[in-house]
C-alpha cells in the first residue's frame, strides 16, 4: 500500500475533481495517455497527491502503483505542494564544491522539512536542482525569482527570515 508523502492535508475542490474527471473520461479508453492524464492532473492541483493519483487509477483502471511508479520516476512530477517560497539549492557541480550541500542541510534544519517537501503552513518547500546557470557565484539557491550566491550556512536564516 502506498502512503502519503506530504504533510499536508489534501484540499481538493469539487470543481478540480470535475475537471480532473472530464480528463481521465476523454483519456479513459487508451492506457498510453496515462502520463498526458497526469500532465494535466498536475496542471489543476499544481502537484499529485495521493486522492489524485488513487483518482488516475480507478479512473483509468491501471494500478495504483503504475500511477506511483510513473510519479516518482520523472522529474516534472511533484508528490508534495510546493510552499508559497519554493527554495531550491543548487547541487550542480560547481555549488557542490563549493559547499552547497551544506547550505540545504541548513535550509532543511531550518525548516525542519527535507528536499521535496512542503512546511505544514504551506509557506516553504525545498527542493534541490542541478543547476541555475550562475556557477560563478557558487554555491547558489534560490527562492521563487530570488537568487542568493556566494551563499553559506550561517546567511540562511537571516535569508529565511526576510520571507517570514
Amino acid at each position: 500500500m502506498l502512503k502519503k508523502i506530504s504533510k499536508i492535508p489534501f484540499h481538493g475542490t469539487d470543481e478540480q475533481e470535475a475537471e480532473l474527471r472530464a480528463v481521465i473520461n476523454e483519456s479513459k479508453h487508451d492506457k498510453h495517455l496515462l502520463m498526458a492524464v497526469m500532465q494535466k492532473a498536475q496542471d489543476i492541483y499544481g502537484y499529485l497527491p495521493y486522492e489524485v493519483q488513487v483518482m488516475i487509477a480507478e479512473g483509468m483502471d491501471v494500478p495504483l502503483e503504475k500511477v506511483y511508479g510513473v510519479s516518482t520516476f520523472y522529474a516534472q512530477f511533484a508528490l508534495s505542494p510546493k510552499g508559497k517560497y519554493n527554495v531550491s539549492v543548487c547541487l550542480g557541480t560547481a555549488c557542490y564544491v563549493k559547499g552547497s550541500q551544506a547550505v540545504l542541510d541548513e535550509i532543511c534544519e531550518v525548516l525542519g522539512i527535507g528536499p521535496g517537501e512542503c512546511t505544514e503552513d504551506g509557506k516553504f518547500s525545498v527542493e534541490e536542482c542541478r543547476c541555475v546557470g550562475a556557477c560563478g557565484l557558487a554555491p547558489v539557491f534560490t527562492i521563487n525569482d530570488d537568487v542568493y550566491g556566494k551563499s553559506s550556512p550561517e546567511q540562511v536564516r537571516a535569508i529565511l527570515a526576510k520571507y517570514e
